[in-house]
């Protein structure tokens, strides 16, 4: 069996007197992909939160890997080796595809701000470096000739796939992907699976992601785990997933 990279072990996260997530466990293993799914309220983007140090857990804990990065903060967890994108686009409109890429390389480098205001060698550097790593992103995902144009020039399915590239280009073990497929068409959808999966296959990235579209999750995923009000109610493959009672009530009322 192989070692889990993501661990997360009985997390509660309370707002006040709301506990939006209860006794929250399971584990994520190296290179596979495994989803998030749950109603609306459910608590999956709490979760995310809590995972990539928005959010300080009431208690619990979260390891990757060997290491407890329960409580700390976003830039350490994301420095350890943890990307993720957000529901709604966050891309800078005023900088072209190309630069929006270069941002994300920024963990990796060493250059201080004093350096990069002066132009260091050392700061020429790292931004030839990280715009050489871009081009070689757009590549790969099939957006080369798209380097200088700017995000609202784009369809949104592109946008997202920009989105997801810059995760990319921090060189994470494991991206964390929030509603990667949301309105999104048919036919873009069918393209982030495949890109999804072509980087999972290429550069042995391990995913773990929220999303809705339940026919797109059964199909991309190797393991599920359901949310249900802040707790879990079932953690398997997508055919146990499919067939199980709780899921079913939860997705349809116990009348049905």
């Amino acid at each position: 069996m192989r070692e889990p990279m993501l661990t997360v072990s009985q997390l509660v996260m309370r707002f006040g007197g709301i506990t939006a997530l209860n006794d929250v466990s399971f584990t994520l293993a190296a290179g596979d992909i495994t989803a998030l799914i749950g109603p609306n309220g459910a608590g999956k983007t709490t979760l995310f939160n809590c995972i990539t140090g928005m959010y300080t857990p009431s208690s619990g804990q979260v390891h990757f890997k060997t290491q407890d990065i329960t409580g700390l903060p976003a830039h350490q967890i994301a420095r350890s080796g943890i990307a993720r994108t957000f529901q709604n686009l966050a891309l800078f409109g005023g900088l072209t595809v190309l630069e929006n890429l270069m941002t994300g390389a920024y963990l990796k480098g060493s250059s201080g701000l004093l350096q990069g205001v002066f132009t260091t060698p050392q700061a020429r550097k790292e931004e030839q470096a990280a715009q050489k790593a871009a081009m070689e992103m757009l590549s790969f995902i099939g957006m080369e000739d798209m380097a200088d144009a700017l995000p609202t020039e784009l369809s949104y399915g592109r946008q997202k796939q920009v989105e997801f590239a810059r995760a990319l280009m921090q060189k994470s073990e494991l991206v964390l992907l929030d509603e990667p497929m949301a309105g999104m068409s048919t036919t873009e959808k069918a393209a982030m699976s495949a890109l999804i999966q072509k980087v999972r296959h290429s550069l042995g990235i391990s995913f773990l992601i929220v999303e809705h579209d339940i026919p797109v999750v059964m199909d991309l995923s190797d393991k599920i785990v359901v949310l249900d009000f802040g707790q879990k109610i079932a953690e398997g493959q997508p055919l146990d997933i499919q067939n199980d009672p709780a899921v079913i009530a939860a997705y349809l009322g116990s009348g049905h």
